[in-house]
Order: structure tokens, then C-alpha cells, then sequence
């Protein structure tokens, strides 16, 4: 049972991992679930409640400063929630063209969702570049609360 707990909790992490930079995936939702598990599997006996806490609270920062990076970058460049939701789906196409995709298919998407409610290709472009900027920000952040998790996990599980 225990191994099969750890699979699980190994599979979990390296998808929370994964879903730092892929748009499609909850990332640090299934980063918390993994680690969790992990000090589940072995009874709470390394990792106990208050590390559970912070990490939980770092996962909620990490979702809620992706959100505000978003909505920074989206309103520092005047694009509407149109943009954004076409720099999210950009990002998620992106995906399957590899890291060109992943720089190039937020602008594309952020672009297209803000010429759907505009004419003027300028102001597309810079909203498109300011839902760009928001969609890198939110995902450096992401990444930077994600390691802290796994550093702090791994710091109290083995010291």
C-alpha cells in the first residue's frame, strides 16, 4: 500500500510540475495533492501539519499571482478579458509546436481575442503583447512558488 501511495504521490508532483509551465494543467493544485500524499504515505511522520499548511498557502499564492500577472499585464496594455482568454488558448496550442509555440502562441491568441472586439491592429498588438507579458509572469511565478514547495518539502523531509 505504501508503494503504491508514493507511485501515486511521485506521478502527482512530477504533473504538478509539469502543469507550472502548461497552461492546461492545475499545477500547483497537483503539486500540494502529490506532496500531501507523500507525507501521508509515510504517516506524517516527517512532514507534519504546519509544513502542510505553508505549502497549501504557497500553492494558493501560486494560483491567485498567476491570476494577477495575468490581469497586470492584460491591464498595463489595455487588453480585455478577450485577449486574455486568447493568450491562455494561444499558450495551449502553443504546446504542440514546442518552445516557439509556447513564446509565440500567447501573442498569437492574445492578439486574435483582441482584434475580435477591435479594429485597430496597433492596439491588438500591444494588448496582445501586454496579455503576453502577463501569461510569462504569471508562469515565472508559478515556477518560482513550485520550487519553493519541493525545496521546503524536501528540506523538513530530510533534515
Amino acid at each position: 500500500m505504501t508503494i503504491a501511495l508514493w507511485i501515486l504521490a511521485c506521478l502527482l508532483i512530477a504533473a504538478g510540475l509539469a502543469g507550472l509551465v502548461l497552461p492546461a494543467l492545475p499545477g500547483p493544485v497537483l503539486l500540494f495533492a502529490g506532496l500531501w500524499l507523500a507525507a501521508w504515505a509515510e504517516g506524517f511522520a516527517h512532514v507534519g501539519a504546519i509544513t502542510l499548511i505553508i505549502l497549501g498557502v504557497m500553492a494558493a499564492m501560486a494560483l491567485l499571482a498567476d491570476f494577477v500577472a495575468g490581469a497586470f499585464g492584460a491591464r498595463r496594455y489595455g487588453a480585455s478579458a478577450r485577449s486574455v482568454t486568447g493568450a491562455t488558448l494561444g499558450a495551449i496550442v502553443g504546446i504542440f509546436f514546442g518552445l516557439p509555440g509556447l513564446i509565440l502562441g500567447p501573442f498569437i491568441g492574445a492578439v486574435l481575442g483582441e482584434l475580435s472586439m477591435r479594429s485597430g491592429l496597433a492596439a491588438s498588438g500591444r494588448a496582445g503583447w501586454g496579455a503576453t507579458v502577463g501569461v510569462a509572469l504569471g508562469t515565472a511565478a508559478k515556477l518560482a512558488f513550485g520550487i519553493a514547495m519541493v525545496g521546503l518539502f524536501l528540506g523538513v523531509r530530510l533534515l
